[in-house]
């Protein structure tokens, strides 16, 4: 049985490291269930976070915290637990709230995107006209694991003519860590699950919340 390795959860300030008392109770309420949907997979499930108001509320104002005031015009929401958490943020912050889903989904005119997921294939439509030229846009999923699905989302926003401001998920994977892509300058996290026994997994644990450039943070590890 895979040890799951308990995260100390800090929160990365421009001066120094802070503890926030809201990130335990977050990371305790998400439940891992291995080998789902395929073998080798360990997902992570949501669901048992959503059954605790108050935790799910922290995560909401964390996101707000950090985007409100931030001129955000619009939410677009990855399918489909993007539209969980998405739509509160975009009311919390003034925003309209715009759902990326997947293929024939939507009933009007839409554009596509296709990715590359960790086990498979997929594609992301939004309709044509959800946006304005120029509109600042934030991107809400769950979870970044390859970064393929937020990347789908980032040329679809900017086909449209949206200007995409930042990525906002509520946890990733370790491996999220070493990308050096610019995708990866772009996306804030909540904090990063482990899922692997100590001895193969030299990082140190660390949380990415308010910070703009995770993969820049990590050269100072």
């Amino acid at each position: 049985m895979r040890e799951e390795i308990k995260s100390k959860m800090v929160e990365k300030e421009i001066n120094g490291t802070i503890e926030d008392p809201r990130l335990k109770a977050i990371t305790s309420s998400i439940r891992v269930v291995p080998d789902f949907p395929k073998p080798g997979i360990m997902f992570n499930d949501i669901t048992t976070l959503l059954l605790q108001p108050k935790v799910f509320k922290d995560v909401i104002d964390m996101f707000v915290e950090r985007y409100k005031g931030m001129r955000i015009h619009a939410v677009a929401g990855i399918e489909a637990r993007g539209f969980i958490f998405g739509p509160p943020v975009a009311l919390a912050i003034e925003a309209k709230f715009i759902p990326l889903r997947k293929p024939k989904k939507l009933p009007g005119e839409v554009i596509s995107e296709k990715y590359v997921l960790e086990y498979g294939k997929d594609c992301l439509e939004m309709h044509v006209g959800a946006l304005e030229a120029h509109e600042r846009v934030l991107i809400i999923d769950d979870f970044v694991a390859t970064g393929g699905t937020l990347s789908a989302a980032i040329r679809l926003i900017e086909r449209a003519g949206g200007e995409v401001v930042e990525c906002a998920c509520l946890l990733g994977l370790p491996k999220f860590k070493v990308r050096t892509s610019p995708l990866f300058q772009k996306i804030s996290l909540i904090y990063i699950r482990y899922h692997y026994p100590l001895e193969l997994n030299n990082f140190q644990n660390v949380v990415l919340i308010n910070c703009r450039s995770p993969a820049s943070l990590m050269a100072s590890q």
